[in-house]
């Protein structure tokens, strides 16, 4: 059977059947690699027709400071001053990537969420 691109929902079905059939294909076989790239064509249709809603940095340090107990002054070795942790939290300065690398490397926030940040509110400060 020829690989093919998933165009549909029928598509995507029959594609899901298959790899379930070959999840259990050796790495190195026909079977393998034939799984290798069926997964691939099922990542790209879901990233399309499925994508994923992943919060927004400030939804995100917010989410690990409640669920770790954490406080302002805990982020402040790796965003700054507590003023500047609040316009960061208050979405009134954006995050730089030395603060993206920070807040990833200590708390293991995702440094996808870190990297969307919606529109900064009025009263923006000069990065």
């Amino acid at each position: 059977m020829n690989i093919k691109p998933i165009k549909t929902r029928k598509d995507y079905r029959e594609t899901l059947k298959e790899i379930e059939s070959l999840m259990t294909a050796r790495a190195d076989s026909e079977e393998g690699d034939r799984l290798d790239v069926l997964t691939t064509l099922i990542e790209a249709y879901e990233r399309v027709h499925f994508p994923m809603d992943l919060p927004d940095a400030v939804d995100a340090i917010q989410f690990c400071m409640e669920q770790r107990g954490l406080s302002v002054q805990d982020l402040e070795p790796v965003i700054g001053r507590r003023n500047r942790v609040y316009e960061v939290l208050n979405r009134r300065r954006p995050l730089t990537l030395r603060m993206i690398e920070g807040l990833h490397k200590t708390f293991g926030i995702p440094a996808e969420s870190l990297l969307r940040q919606n529109p900064l509110k009025p009263g923006r400060k000069a990065a």
